[in-house]
């Protein structure tokens, strides 16, 4: 199945959007809940994800991340 470049094109500006809400989200609960229990993290980021209306973020990836918070603090790039 061949993919018409144009339709890449017309897409990605909504992608960097949602990409730019997602980073927001993030980056709002690593800053207020840097180390904090993984459970409590995980609620502060679903909760974060939906303010920024990002919530269609595939669950293992928010899993992973609300992980990376709790256990570093700071990082989610590891």
């Amino acid at each position: 199945m061949a993919t018409d470049p144009s339709e890449y094109d017309k897409s990605m500006p909504a992608v960097v959007v949602y990409l730019a809400k997602v980073e927001r989200a993030v980056d709002r609960t690593r800053a207020s809940h840097g180390g904090r229990p993984y459970a409590e993290v995980h609620q502060a980021l679903v909760e974060a994800l939906q303010a920024e209306d990002a919530q269609r973020v595939v669950p293992q990836v928010v899993e992973r991340f609300a992980r990376q918070i709790s256990d570093t603090g700071d990082s989610v790039d590891g």
